[in-house]
């Protein structure tokens, strides 16, 4: 029996390594790649885009993109936007933590007739991990991040996590 603990020891390491979590990985297992991306460097040098955040109200008070409009996830309401983009040819990129709630949120919009929307590939989490700015509230630069939970969280690896406000 002692000659097969270290095969299992092996096995539990093996599978713990293979474990580790990557937003490449979350992305695929979640999205149907419904919205099409956008890079983080695409979004950056691109076109003038409405940046719209996805994420829960609390999360976006403790930092977002410079400019972006909340709209939320559970809550979402696509009248919202309607007051911020009334033309629906506009561009806008909706993110989140990762990338999975706005994609859900880009495809609400879709369906209303938008025909501009992109996901931001690796959402809030790579756009911060590559060291772009963030802003709190005041329109500051910040290195707080809401990481959703601590099992997201363990994505994001260029910023402060705050959990609670």
């Amino acid at each position: 029996m002692t000659k097969q603990l270290p095969i299992y020891i092996f096995l539990l390491l093996s599978i713990g390594a293979k474990s580790q979590l990557t937003i490449p990985d979350i992305l695929e297992k979640f999205n149907n790649k419904t919205v099409e991306y956008i890079t983080v460097d695409e979004a950056i040098n691109g076109d003038d885009f409405i940046f719209l955040d996805a994420r829960e109200r609390e999360e976006f008070e403790v930092s977002h993109l410079k400019n972006a409009v909340w709209v939320g996830y559970d809550d979402f309401e696509i009248d919202r936007v309607s007051q911020i983009a009334p033309d629906k040819k506009i561009p806008i990129v909706v993110y989140c933590s990762v990338g999975v709630r706005s994609e859900d949120v880009g495809e609400k919009l879709k369906l209303a007739g938008y025909t501009q929307i992109r996901n931001l590939y690796g959402g809030i989490f790579e756009w911060k991990n590559q060291g772009n700015p963030v802003y709190n509230t005041q329109n500051q630069p910040t290195d707080n991040v809401h990481p959703f939970s601590k099992y997201w969280g363990q994505l994001l690896t260029n910023a402060d996590k705050v959990y609670n406000k």
